[in-house]
């Protein structure tokens, strides 16, 4: 099952529902928000073991490839549910903390006025790609400010977020799935090394995990979630608000809040469409029995177009009520530890661009891959209209 296209489709489903995804492996879809806050909550009875799990099972020639980079990824972050995950959420949470955070907004407004400022005199002569001039790379340099990273291009981690998120969350064809063994592996490689001796975060997660490969685990996880979602949120969201006119007038007016904006984007378009938890022993959800080993799927955005918890849940109305309960950023545990980073990175973002976009004609929207939960937007190309 795979949810590229799954705002067409989202009242057509039941609160829980059995379906098979394209290898045939059987899940337990649940749609409703309750429900789906209950399984993350509940850590005990729906464990996180799959959550990094390959959709496309990875075969032998992959495999080897990533073993010749030393490539391991033991339970760290988002599929520990060890007794060793609080520690380490704790040390990135440390890393990630609000106040840290909110001390990068300065810098942040700066960088993104400077390039509204250009793509805004860029526009009277040329379209302009929002994601590739704009939002790719945000996010990744905000989060070398917070944390000391791998000296890399940002192409080359660019490439390297993607890649992982194709490799383990999409329907791959072999000669993909060598190819991006190869790039996930060689960029693994590269972060091991970081992790031996790298400063920062890198330091304090060698004082407390427990091996060389929780580290890298923490670093790999950490530089998908902490920056490659942000910049696809980004992108979804910059994208609704041309469609939304009613929105940017009220925002260049201070009539609408740019944080009620950004809420209502992570409702409506959040970067992870679904995530996956495993029966841990056979219980009851929503009166369906669920067996032990029993893969559940999350469809964490359709969650967020609950009618039980916003009155207009397919209307972009910032500020409505229940628009904040939304469960882009998950819940329980595992909640995402870097929520506040990119709130703040999205809130400068709005304000900042919201007069470039009044009045923009879109000429190629974002295009959306085949994936089990990622997004992954592309080109987001607008010219003056």
């Amino acid at each position: 099952m795979l949810f590229r296209t799954w705002e067409a489709h989202a009242r057509e489903w039941p609160d829980v529902a059995t379906v098979a995804d394209h290898v045939g492996v059987e899940h337990l879809v649940v749609t409703r928000h309750a429900l789906v806050r209950q399984v993350l909550a509940d850590q005990e009875t729906f464990r996180p073991d799959n959550a990094l799990d390959a959709v496309t099972p990875i075969p032998v020639g992959a495999l080897r490839i990533l073993t010749q980079h030393g490539f391991r990824l033991p339970p760290t972050l988002a599929n520990n549910g060890h007794p060793s995950h609080p520690a380490i959420r704790g040390i990135v949470a440390e890393a990630l903390h609000p106040r840290r955070v909110e001390e990068q907004r300065a810098w942040l407004t700066a960088v993104v006025r400077g390039r509204v400022g250009q793509l805004t005199a860029d526009l009277d002569g040329r379209p302009i790609d929002v994601y590739g001039e704009l939002t790719a790379d945000l996010p990744l340099l905000v989060l070398a400010r917070l944390v000391a990273l791998p000296d890399a291009e940002a192409a080359v981690v660019k490439e390297f977020t993607r890649a992982a998120l194709e490799l383990f969350w999409a329907p791959v064809a072999l000669d993909r799935q060598l190819a991006l063994a190869e790039i996930v592996g060689r960029f693994h490689a590269v972060l091991r090394e970081f992790a031996k001796s790298g400063p920062g975060l890198a330091a304090d997660l060698r004082a407390h995990a427990e091996s060389l490969d929780m580290v890298v685990g923490a670093l790999f996880f950490l530089l998908v979630a902490g920056q490659e979602t942000t910049s696809q949120f980004l992108t979804l969201l910059l994208h609704r608000l041309t469609g939304e006119p009613a929105v940017l007038d009220g925002l260049l007016t201070g009539a609408v809040a740019v944080d009620d904006v950004v809420e209502e984007g992570l409702r409506l378009v959040p970067p992870i469409v679904t995530w996956r938890r495993v029966a841990a022993r056979d219980t009851v959800l929503g009166g369906t029995p669920v067996a032990r080993g029993t893969s559940v799927l999350l469809w964490l955005a359709r969650a967020g177009r609950d009618g039980s918890v916003v009155p207009n849940p397919d209307e972009f109305r910032p500020g409505q009520r229940g628009s904040r309960r939304h469960l882009a950023f998950g819940a329980g545990a595992h909640r995402c530890v870097g929520a506040q980073l990119s709130r703040m990175e999205a809130s400068v973002v709005v304000a900042e661009t919201a007069p470039l976009l009044r009045g923009v004609e879109v000429v190629r929207p974002p295009w959306c891959p085949d994936n089990l939960s990622f997004r992954m937007p592309d080109a987001f190309v607008v010219q003056k209209g």
